[in-house]
């Protein structure tokens, strides 16, 4: 798999500077506000493009969005008809309907109640006989029906998105990741009924050709690694640092997770929805 190589100016640049200014805060009082806000942002972002085409994490960060956007569907149910849905990432060597696959997440949370018909989903298969031929086929699939419109993340411990693990050369495209500890604790693992072998996940290049990035963090425990985001250097050992080389992001938080940011980087970059949506 090809290393991922970004502009090192377009880095240095962005490093010096901090985020950047056209980044969009949007820090609420609490998990739930921010969620409803998430959830009204997607349903804005449907109305001028019906199909476009949403990229989504899974976790507890959208977790409650998704549960408030199926609430909204069901008083606006027109305006989801077109949309298109990818999954992230996935647990590589559970099964599919595992409790803790990213395709149950995702199914219970989201496609089935929204009732979404399989060509308008696309996601990674959990336990393919050839991962690094999985890869090729969800490359193929994204070089034919993307970019992303909308990037649904969260904030990895480590700094991970999706499965991009902190390393010194980040790869290329949709590819088979060794997870980090971080990972391999993650919350959603207490519910699996398997063992999980690695991770498969879009590339950091994909994330970045999204053309809108919606970061959502939440808590207290998240507070380190969101200053460090925004304050800290760019570097593939954090790979949540390379969204400072995007010009579309909106940050979307709680006052907990916003605790140590800096208020001047508040004051310069925060929207009007700063505390109501």
């Amino acid at each position: 798999m090809a290393s991922f190589d970004f502009d090192l100016h377009a880095t240095e640049a962005a490093a010096t500077e901090g985020p950047p200014r056209d980044w969009k805060w949007h820090l609420h009082p609490d998990a739930e506000t921010m969620s409803r806000a998430v959830a009204a942002r997607l349903a804005d972002e449907l109305r001028p493009k019906r199909n476009s085409l949403i990229c989504l994490a899974t976790g507890s960060s959208p977790q409650r969005a998704y549960e408030l956007l199926v609430a909204h569907a069901r008083a606006e149910p027109d305006l989801y008809e077109e949309a298109r849905w990818l999954k992230l990432d996935e647990w590589g060597g559970l099964a599919m309907d595992d409790p803790a696959s990213c395709e149950h997440f995702l199914r219970r949370l989201l496609l089935t109640p929204l009732a979404v018909p399989p060509e308008r989903y696309f996601g990674w298969e959990s336990q393919p006989t050839d991962p690094a031929a999985e890869c090729d086929r969800v490359a193929a699939w994204l070089a034919l029906h993307g970019p992303i419109d909308i990037q649904v993340l969260g904030l990895g411990k480590n700094g991970h998105l999706g499965f991009n693990e902190p390393t010194r050369q980040l790869q290329s495209g949709p590819h088979v990741a060794i997870l980090s500890p971080a990972s391999l604790s993650h919350s959603m693992l207490l519910q699996s009924k398997g063992r999980v072998a690695y991770g498969l996940t879009l590339g950091m290049d994909d994330i970045l050709r999204a053309r809108q990035i919606l970061l959502l963090v939440s808590g207290r425990q998240k507070a380190p690694q969101l200053r460090q985001l925004v304050t800290g250097e760019i570097s593939p050992l954090f790979p949540a640092s390379l969204l400072r080389c995007h010009r579309a992001v909106s940050i979307y938080c709680d006052a907990a997770a916003a605790a140590l940011i800096p208020e001047r980087v508040l004051q310069s970059s925060c929207s009007s929805s700063r505390h109501n949506g």
